[in-house]
């Protein structure tokens, strides 16, 4: 399998994660430990789309772009805005972590849809795909 390939299916999985977290945490219901700060989710909902879509222009691009823009500037602010996003949604990870005190609740009773695994999944292997994207564009394998 080809490296830009690879790239063109890890594009669409980070855009996968960007909205499902989007959808799943923007919820009127949301309390407890689904809550999360309506700036954080926006951010990583910005930056993720915006990052995601300069990606995409990097990779269907050759030299310079319809907008005059260098294609390089354009992959390096998309792996900015893919960096900002990808940490943003490990720190929406972290209200999962273990409490302690009187009125913990238990975080490990929650279904599949609904606990820390989902969440787990998309935001490390959001991570690890904007890792692979920084050292293609750094080896310069697209």
């Amino acid at each position: 399998m080809s490296i830009r390939l690879i790239a063109y299916v890890l594009l669409g999985l980070g855009a996968l994660v960007v909205v499902l977290t989007r959808v799943r945490l923007s919820k009127r219901d949301a309390s407890g430990l689904r809550q999360v700060s309506a700036w954080i989710l926006f951010v990583h909902t910005v930056f993720g789309l915006l990052g995601l879509t300069a990606w995409g222009i990097y990779l269907s691009t050759k030299g310079a772009t319809s907008f005059g823009l260098d294609r390089e500037l354009i992959g390096i602010g998309a792996l900015a805005l893919l960096w900002v996003a990808s940490l943003v949604g490990l720190m929406i990870l972290l209200r999962w972590l273990p409490t302690r005190g009187r009125h913990a609740h238990d975080k490990h009773d929650d279904g599949w849809s609904e606990g820390p695994g989902l969440s787990i999944l998309a935001h490390v292997g959001l991570f690890l795909s904007v890792c692979f994207a920084t050292v293609v564009y750094t080896l310069d394998k697209l």
